[in-house]
């Protein structure tokens, strides 16, 4: 199952990542680039976070990632001249620093 889980989490992020570069490329119509850039990849982010939580060893740790996980994808449907719009990238960076710390030494 934790192999099955890295996977599903390694593929997740690589569409995420792909999902970034056609918006900032803008190789469709801007309403495309614009979904693509700034909803689905949170949401997208936000699910390989969710998967990542429970492989971690610390339980604090842990929860502080599906706390980002849900920041993440909570963060993208909020509407973009909303204050609280910049929720999402303060998901997504909490949820890189914790992944990062998780790493083994």
């Amino acid at each position: 199952m934790n192999n099955q889980q890295k996977s599903l989490q390694g593929m997740l992020s690589i569409a995420a990542l792909i999902c970034l570069a056609v918006g900032w490329f803008n190789l469709f119509s801007p309403d495309i680039n614009h979904l693509l850039s700034r909803k689905i990849f949170y949401v997208l982010m936000g699910a390989s976070f969710f998967i990542q939580a429970p492989l971690f060893l610390n339980k604090n740790l842990s929860y502080a990632m599906y706390g980002a996980a849900v920041i993440c994808v909570v963060g993208a449907f909020l509407p973009e001249d909303s204050k609280l719009s910049s929720i999402k990238t303060l998901g997504l960076l909490g949820g890189i620093i914790l992944s990062l710390a998780n790493r083994p030494r």
